[in-house]
């Protein structure tokens, strides 16, 4: 990688931007942002503002994924970038329900199915050097599911050097039990075939999991309860609650209030989790998957209330200064919340992809350019 170069990310199903603000806090560039979903959108550029960073170089997307296999503009963008001679990478996470276990299980049918294999079709008619893409475990869950996901592959892998890995986002110190499946591609005439480091997990494997953390205890209102010994503190509910000053946030007070279920929330004891819905998370343990669909009701460890906006994003990991806009429905703000990557693990995909382009990018080009020279001799 040359010293001038830029890494310019290309980002589709953007959500509210944790994954490319992850991608942006280790040193690429967010040039381009794509999402349909109007409301994801504007929180995205809500964040940013508030944040104090520049919008994408070239701006917002609001279309369909489908729509830019010849958008002029998409195009245009990538071969200004090309001009400058920076590297272009794609990172996206097509929506999941088609393969989530507790989702529609259409697969690759299903309306949100396609857009996997739309996604991969963007990537190899348009060459970046670079994609990532992100999906949940269910995709390995199922034999139809896996299938379609290795032919996804053999697609991509005629371009592409390929990785891949299922990760849980607690590895990589976010509070939370959270399975995806990420695949990164390397361009096969700009890479050489050397399989990327992961980079060093803070709990690899297992690890995180095998502590003695806190069992369902009876849920008593603003009490509080001593920090168990021999817990990483850093990876517990709590801490992320402290660290992210949520009661002065300014989502702290977007919450459901269902007119039914009150009385439910009093009985359910603190870290009583494994229930579809109504699960209550314990201070002192990470959470389970941030997913906030109508199905899912995850309550405060010591309030008789649901978690709030604040709450949630400091379950994603994210800065204490991310804020979602006060304008913003409550439904469009937990959605994305429970569809966006962590933070955290945004970084860790982030720091390995960085760590391959400095490292063998620039090994790579010199050996071509070598090897250029020799033929002209």
């Amino acid at each position: 990688m040359a010293k001038n170069q830029n890494i310019s990310i290309f980002s589709f199903f953007a959500g509210a931007g944790f994954l490319d603000l992850g991608f942006e806090k280790t040193g690429f560039n967010i040039c381009y942002v794509n999402e349909l979903h109007k409301p994801f959108l504007e929180a995205y550029a809500h964040s940013r503002r508030v944040m104090q960073m520049a919008p994408p170089t070239y701006g917002y997307s609001h279309q369909s994924i489908e729509a830019l296999a010849d958008n002029e503009k998409l195009i245009g963008a990538i071969e200004m970038e090309c001009k400058y001679g920076n590297i272009c990478g794609f990172i996206g996470g097509p929506p999941c329900p088609d393969f989530s276990v507790g989702g529609k299980n259409k697969g690759r049918k299903g309306e949100n199915g396609k857009l996997s294999e739309i996604y991969a079709n963007l990537v190899c008619d348009r060459k970046p050097e670079f994609f990532l893409f992100e999906n949940v475990k269910g995709l390995y869950r199922t034999h139809k599911h896996r299938e379609f996901f290795e032919y996804l592959k053999q697609k991509l892998g005629r371009f592409y050097h390929l990785n891949e890995r299922l990760i849980n986002s607690i590895q990589y110190g976010a509070p939370q039990d959270r399975d995806r499946i990420i695949l990164i591609g390397f361009r096969r005439d700009c890479f050489p075939a050397v399989p990327l480091d992961w980079g060093r997990l803070v709990y690899p494997n297992r690890t995180a999991f095998e502590y003695s953390w806190p069992r369902i205890e009876s849920f008593v209102p603003d009490v509080a309860k001593p920090v168990p010994n021999h817990i990483p503190l850093e990876l517990t509910v709590q801490h992320w609650f402290d660290k992210n000053n949520v009661e002065k946030h300014p989502n702290a007070n977007h919450a459901f209030t269902p007119r039914a279920g009150k009385a439910k929330f009093k009985v359910i004891g603190e870290g009583d989790d494994k229930k579809k819905s109504y699960k209550r998370l314990h201070r002192w343990r990470y959470s389970p998957t941030a997913a906030y669909g109508n199905n899912e009701v995850h309550l405060h460890p010591y309030k008789a209330r649901r978690l709030s906006a604040a709450e949630a994003l400091a379950i994603q990991s994210l800065p204490a200064e991310f804020e979602l806009p006060e304008s913003m429905t409550l439904t469009n703000m937990f959605k994305c919340i429970g569809n966006g990557v962590p933070f955290l693990a945004a970084k860790g995909f982030a720091s390995s992809i960085h760590n391959h382009i400095r490292e063998h990018h620039e090994s790579y080009s010199e050996q071509l350019s070598r090897r250029n020279q020799s033929t002209a001799a």
